[in-house]
């Protein structure tokens, strides 16, 4: 039965992606669902959860507000909630039931707006999708609703926005702080990291850098939003290795001055490759490239979640469940991906593990590693 998961797991949903999106920016999540339901995003997929204070509420939908409807109880329970927290926004996230329910988000966060002055927006999830789409939509969000519209360049160092860091692809394993180290050390200053480490008012001055880095493909609808409205050019990539890194800062100059985007995840050969890494696109290739920089090794990817054909390189494969998953790995000599996936690589291939948040939650954490800008040893993949 397709897109039914019968051995692994599945990755985060998109309501968990709006959250974790915006869980460091002082805004306030409601997650419009059954009570205890946000029970899955804050034990599961959301690592800052016990160490940092963020807020993240869920409406208490009950089977009769699912009849009868209950859109003036939200609404109201979401003004009481503002008018005593003072939050920078209201993000109303959606679910399954409000999905077919027919449930107006962005109704009610314009009647939520209206009612506390506070900046609001209702977010199309409905957990049928990966934490990709939450993120993204998330981060869009913030772009259209807080970077103003007259937004100016300083001179100086080259400033980048950092788009797409958010636990689900880095954990927090000091990968976004390593990125702003090699950022500084490449002569860039970092204007933003979306959203890791930056406040709100370091997104809304996104618009005053010159280059925006997409770090995982949940990172692109904001950065092109940023490139159509405010001529920011983007490179695609993550700097995992050393060598790529490199690669990476040479893209960026490339773009500051040409003012072109750039793809660097998928450059490379493929040639013959007996390497599979199963994840995420960008965060996957950009693994994929510095393997064939490092160790002149050629990889393909498979790409479980949501991305763009663009994103991937001419032997790379989309797969969104197992029973498509299972035939690519085949021929596969090595198999690079989350522990959960073991069970579906055939024995003739080579198993390493690579664990990710958004897949096996905080079962691998402490052995998640930060690639970014190490060199590339078995040990740490």
């Amino acid at each position: 039965m397709k897109q039914t998961a019968k051995i692994i797991s599945t990755y985060t949903a998109d309501v968990s992606g709006v959250a974790s999106a915006l869980f460091e920016l002082g805004g306030m999540t409601v997650i419009h669902d059954a009570s205890g339901c946000n029970s899955t995003y804050n034990t599961h997929d959301e690592p800052r959860w016990y160490s940092q204070d963020s807020l993240v509420f869920v409406s208490g939908l009950s089977e009769m507000d699912a009849i009868l409807g209950s859109d003036e109880k939200l609404v109201n329970d979401i003004i009481d909630a503002a008018e005593q927290l003072k939050p920078k926004f209201i993000a109303i996230a959606g679910t399954p039931i409000p999905m077919m329910i027919g449930t107006d988000l962005n109704a009610i966060a314009r009647e939520a707006e209206d009612a506390t002055g506070i900046p609001s927006f209702g977010l199309s999830t409905n957990s049928m999708h990966s934490y990709i789409n939450g993120v993204s939509m998330a981060f869009k969000a913030i772009a259209e609703r807080f970077i103003p519209k007259d937004c100016q360049r300083d001179k100086g160092s080259l400033k980048v926005n950092v788009i797409g860091v958010t636990p689900l692809d880095y954990s927090i394993n000091g990968s976004d702080q390593s990125m702003r180290t090699w950022l500084n050390q490449s002569g860039f200053t970092v204007q933003s990291m979306w959203a890791m480490g930056s406040t709100l008012e370091e997104l809304s001055s996104a618009g005053n850098a010159d280059i925006s880095l997409v770090t995982s493909y949940d990172g692109l609808a904001a950065a092109k939003y940023l490139y159509e409205t405010y001529q920011i050019p983007y490179v695609v990539g993550s700097p995992i290795g050393s060598k790529f890194a490199r690669i990476l800062v040479s893209k960026l100059m490339d773009a500051s001055k040409n003012d072109q985007c750039y793809i660097a995840c998928i450059m490379r050969s493929q040639q013959n490759a007996r390497i599979v890494i199963i994840g995420e696109s960008v965060y996957s290739g950009s693994l994929a490239a510095a393997i064939e920089q490092e160790y002149q090794i050629p990889c393909r990817i498979i790409c479980p979640l949501e991305t763009d054909s663009s994103f991937l390189a001419m032997e790379d494969a989309e797969a969104l469940d197992e029973d498509e998953i299972i035939p690519l790995l085949k021929n596969a000599g090595i198999v690079i991906a989350d522990p959960l996936y073991e069970p579906i690589v055939p024995s003739s291939a080579r198993f390493q593990a690579l664990p990710a948040e958004s897949f096996s939650g905080r079962i691998y954490r402490q052995d998640i590693p930060n690639l970014i800008n190490h060199e590339l040893k078995e040990k740490r993949i």
